[in-house]
């Protein structure tokens, strides 16, 4: 299975750099079987019923996109360099993070980000480095919020600079549980009244918890994508939110994630006999053509990178020959892609 069958043409003017006005305006590529269907996502009510269970993750972005200053003393004086400063995920120490340019930093060395945060550079490794703020806790977040902005991906990053705008916009509604350093992309499509709308429908929801990391945007450098290691990322399924998707399928339903993210968490959680255990802690689940899935009914995502690991996992849910008809009918109608773009259901 190689890297180059996981290749596609996208046309640069189809990578969204802002959501759909509103969320659920997005519009939605159905693909049930052999039917596809172009839809929207508010069309969502009529596709989804009683006995149907969307898992949601609740993970909440943090403004983890920082620009600071060191000061270092020369016997010129005083020379300052701007750094540019992205969390990655808290360790032991404080926080591991990528930094621009990293050459101009040595451990020991204060970054100042305003008035409001400052860290000292306690490592350096792997063309990382590991951070401790002057703050903690509640301090740490109000402080972050302060002097933070959104961690825009790359793609979207290398086209425009984050607003005020993308705090709301790259945040979902039900968020509530702060570490992410990227979104669950396909749950920015809800917001309250396409929820309530679907209530009204009998739809049940559930929520788990992934904390994104920026490994999602990693490339795969492997020519054979078996070899590929996967990046790791803390979650956690609840013992009330394992018993809900277990008892889904016991009475017949149809358990959907929303977004990869939510997929491979409670693929993670699956025990051998289809049954989700509760869970808490990394995972490096890694999903391509293959994989049998123990949990998973139906997907709702986005539309994802070529060669990317996520289009490797909607290939192994729906088989590559599909994914690519698909992807093909999605780039000539000039479906948007990526983390502002619109939405795909797949049912196989």
């Amino acid at each position: 299975m190689k890297l180059d069958d996981f290749d596609f043409h996208l046309p640069e003017a189809l990578i969204a750099t802002r959501p759909a006005r509103p969320r659920s305006a997005a519009r939605l590529l159905l693909a049930q079987g052999d039917e596809t269907r172009d839809l929207h996502v508010g069309d969502l009510p009529d596709l989804l019923g009683p006995g149907d269970l969307l898992v949601l993750n609740d993970t909440k972005v943090i403004p983890a996109r920082l620009s600071g200053q060191r000061t270092r003393t020369t016997p010129q004086g005083e020379a300052v360099a701007g750094i540019e400063v992205t969390l990655l995920e808290p360790v032991a120490q404080g926080w591991k993070a990528l930094a621009k340019p990293l050459r101009k930093l040595k451990p020991g060395e204060t970054i100042r980000f305003g008035e409001a945060l400052s860290a000292e550079v306690v490592e350096i490794a792997d063309a990382a480095l590991i951070l401790r703020f002057d703050a903690t806790g509640e301090a740490f977040d109000a402080a972050l919020a302060q002097v933070g902005a959104m961690p825009l991906p790359p793609y979207i990053a290398a086209l425009r600079a984050p607003d005020e705008s993308d705090r709301q916009d790259y945040q979902t509604v039900w968020a509530r549980n702060s570490g992410a350093v990227a979104a669950p992309t396909a749950s920015l499509h809800f917001d309250a009244p396409l929820l309530e709308r679907l209530r009204a429908r009998g739809v049940e929801f559930v929520h788990v918890t992934l904390h994104v990391g920026a490994g999602t945007f990693l490339p795969v450098k492997v020519e054979d994508v078996t070899t590929h290691k996967m990046h790791g990322e803390w979650g956690e399924v609840t013992a009330e939110a394992a018993e809900a998707i277990n008892r889904t399928h016991a009475a017949g339903g149809r358990v959907i994630p929303v977004g990869t993210t939510a997929l491979r968490l409670i693929e993670s959680a699956a025990d051998t006999a289809g049954q989700v255990q509760p869970f808490s802690g990394v995972t490096e689940i890694f999903i391509y053509p293959g994989y049998r899935f123990r949990i998973t009914d139906a997907l709702m995502t986005n539309f994802h990178l070529p060669k990317s690991t996520l289009l490797m996992l909607v290939s192994a849910l729906m088989g590559q020959d599909r994914v690519r008809r698909l992807y093909r009918h999605a780039v000539d109608s000039g479906y948007r892609f990526f983390s502002y773009g619109d939405a795909s259901l797949l049912i196989p």
